[in-house]
């Protein structure tokens, strides 16, 4: 087997995020953080999209769609995300993605599908067992595969979708004797799983989650839900174990940091202090970044303008990709005349 696809030793990394809501804090931390720093280690090479055929096993509504669509544009492009570093675009501004999922589908058994955990775990969250839910990790595979990605950030909890992935691409490559697909490799988030106000993962799933840009009243009435012990004021808290703790670690200087967890051992600092904290720390984070996402919402031919030009490079590499698999299988004009010869 030759090498299909001449390409650039530089690594690629590409990620995507669902607009299924408003995004929190969890996806800041958990992506978003490191989205942006990639853009700068890996410039020109570094794809992110917004996944919105995904979000149609979740969300029902067009218009909802849209206006969530919209909004992870302006949260990404006000955190930082910029486009002349990283390539950013809405997924179903690229058709060939559904185009290669259903190529890759016919070399996939279904057995692999089958052992797909997150299929599972949606469907006891009460999310439609539909078709598109079952086969989400063909789409995902086709996000990664269409523009020959070899790195994608992930989180300890998603490493199966990229083993699937390799999967498919190796039962392609396998099938028609080729090596077009290159593995792509984990880029392992070392971030810390974000607890959400219940203690649990933060999700929109669960109720539990703080926007990024939640307001004062907002991120007020989180806070003064977050799950405490029942530490009486004057006990040593367990800084390790506590969910105010674990959320202030995030967004607080190392000083501060350090200042919380002397005063939980010490029993010198009880939740209403812990909690002032907090808020404080969390108000002020993200206020830098404020004024620049309320500027984009006035500005909204400039957003579109920069999915628009994403969207046009995300093609032109994923029709490389394409030509070439039609190419392989038989379906490209140029197969079909070498089959008449």
């Amino acid at each position: 087997m030759t090498n299909e696809i001449a390409g650039s030793s530089t690594p690629r990394v590409l990620s995507g995020i669902q607009p299924s809501g408003v995004l929190h804090v969890g996806n800041y931390f958990g992506a978003i953080k490191q989205h942006i720093e990639h853009q700068a280690r890996f410039p020109g090479e570094a794809f992110y999209f917004i996944a919105d055929y995904h979000s149609l096993t979740t969300v029902g509504d067009a218009q909802t769609l849209a206006d969530q669509t919209q909004g992870v544009a302006l949260d990404y492009l006000a955190l930082g995300l910029d486009p002349a570093k990283a390539t950013f675009y809405r997924q179903s501004d690229v058709p060939e993605i559904t185009e290669l999922t259903w190529i890759l589908s016919c070399v996939t058994g279904k057995g692999l599908l089958d052992r797909a955990v997150s299929y599972k775990d949606k469907v006891q969250q009460g999310i439609n067992a539909s078709v598109g839910l079952f086969t989400y990790p063909m789409l995902m595979a086709a996000d990664i595969l269409i523009v020959r990605s070899t790195m994608v950030p992930v989180g300890q909890d998603q490493t199966q979708h990229l083993e699937i992935t390799r999967d498919i691409a190796g039962s392609f490559n396998s099938a028609y004797n080729t090596d077009l697909f290159p593995m792509p490799d984990t880029l392992l988030n070392d971030a810390a799983i974000v607890p959400g106000i219940d203690g649990q993962k933060m999700s929109k799933s669960y109720d539990n989650a703080v926007p990024i840009f939640a307001t004062e009243a907002e991120i007020k009435a989180k806070v003064k839900r977050v799950k405490t012990s029942s530490a009486a004021m004057g006990d040593p808290i367990d800084p390790d174990t506590d969910t105010v703790f674990q959320l202030f670690r995030l967004f607080g200087h190392p000083d501060e940091v350090e200042e919380l967890r002397n005063g939980y051992v010490a029993g010198e600092i009880g939740y209403g202090k812990s909690k002032e904290m907090l808020r404080n720390v969390m108000s002020g984070y993200f206020e830098p970044y404020r004024a620049r996402r309320e500027e984009l919402t006035h500005d909204s031919d400039f957003v579109e303008d920069v999915l628009q030009e994403g969207a046009k490079r995300a093609r032109a590499e994923a029709r490389i990709t394409v030509d070439r698999v039609r190419e392989i299988v038989g379906l490209s004009s140029a197969s079909r005349v070498g089959a008449a010869k």
